[in-house]
């Protein structure tokens, strides 16, 4: 009898918090634009039930907590009880295959214009300078820095969506913290110009980010909160001039909350597909937080688990890698050939094509 082929580290078990997870494999929070009308539809069940797995953890695509918060056609929400309810189904659908499942919740700050915006106003943010339009194919209005008074409403729209999410049955919520959007705006001293207690120094540029962390804490527990950011990267024109500081202080500082996961980007993810050489790495920020560590970007499967071998990081998200193979830990598992993606279909509002019609690999062998 041939011998069992030893588990690749990807498909160890691992503890993360109160949920035992049977792999380290988890889907990257991806945008789809396929929410109408901000609204859930019914064809992400299929969507996220397909990349489900009895102990795989599932991201949410970036989820928006307002409606302040969009920048991006058909992108979901969770502030109305009719995303709520939406939501739910979809959520059933990956618990019923014994998935865990976070949604990524967001605000995208002056990566947005007008038009997404409630009648038509500017976008806000911790400034007035607004992203190039063009930046990435957008359309970018000039901002609105908020004032010191209205920063603790944003906060509880974060407090209120992470409430909302634990309603519509998710596990908990991922805080998206990173890619140039409104926290990373407030964290990066590029962006951030105030002059108040939420600009200036590193401890008063990351107080935002620390103030959501503790308002969704206080909310849903800390059992069920994780957070994603990319010091490094400089998404949106949105970067530090001392990323290893800002990622390690926030790594710190989020101890103190007891959080369940950090989510962190790869250094070498300047911008969203592309590799760079960088001397930086996420080793400092994995060695000072105390919770399950999550590395992403660019990640391939011997990648991945070499960094599980070596204790780099817990768990790594793939992203491309999960939307073109629904059934990516089982390829992983038996080395099998990956489906391509197709990028032209990554942001389409097409409900079928780029979206649940990836093959799986008994369907290519059958």
């Amino acid at each position: 009898m041939a011998a069992a082929t030893p588990t690749i580290p990807l498909l160890t078990p691992h503890k993360m918090g109160k949920f035992n997870l049977s792999h380290r494999i988890v889907l990257a929070p991806l945008t789809r634009n396929r929410s109408y009308g901000n609204v859930p539809q019914p064809h992400a069940i299929l969507y996220y039930s397909q990349r489900a797995t009895h102990g795989g953890l599932l991201i949410t695509e970036a989820t928006g907590v307002s409606d302040t918060a969009q920048g991006y056609p058909e992108t979901p929400g969770i502030w109305t009880r009719e995303q709520v309810e939406a939501w739910k189904p979809i959520v059933d659908a990956v618990h019923e295959k014994g998935g865990v499942f976070f949604c990524q919740i967001w605000h995208v700050g002056r990566v947005s214009n007008y038009g997404f915006q409630p009648n038509g106003e500017a976008p806000i943010s911790c400034t007035d300078k607004g992203v190039t339009p063009g930046t990435d194919g957008g359309d970018w209005s000039p901002p609105r820095r908020l004032r010191t008074n209205e920063i603790p409403h944003i906060v509880n729209d974060f407090r209120l969506a992470a409430r909302n999410a634990i309603e519509a049955g998710f596990d908990g919520v991922e805080i998206h913290g990173a890619n140039g959007y409104l926290i990373d705006q407030f964290m990066k001293d590029t962006v951030n110009d105030r002059t108040d207690e939420y600009g200036g120094t590193l401890e008063n540029r990351c107080r935002f980010a620390l103030e959501i962390v503790e308002a969704v804490v206080n909310e849903i527990g800390a059992d069920k909160v994780g957070m994603r950011l990319s010091p490094f990267a400089d998404y949106m024109e949105t970067k530090d001039t001392n990323p290893d500081s800002l990622g390690l202080y926030m790594a710190e500082s989020v101890n103190k909350h007891n959080i369940l996961y950090l989510h962190v980007i790869e250094p070498r993810m300047l911008r969203t597909g592309d590799r760079f050489e960088t001397p930086h790495s996420l080793l400092p920020m994995r060695n000072a937080f105390k919770g399950t560590f999550i590395a992403a970007g660019g990640y391939n499967r011997s990648e991945g688990n070499k960094a599980i071998a070596n204790d780099y990081a817990d768990l790594v998200a793939f992203g491309r890698l999960f939307l073109a193979n629904p059934d990516l830990p089982k390829r992983f598992e038996l080395d099998a050939p990956l489906n391509r993606y197709n990028r032209n279909t990554f942001y389409i509002p097409d409900p079928v094509v780029g979206y649940t019609d990836y093959p799986f690999l008994d369907d290519v062998h059958a």
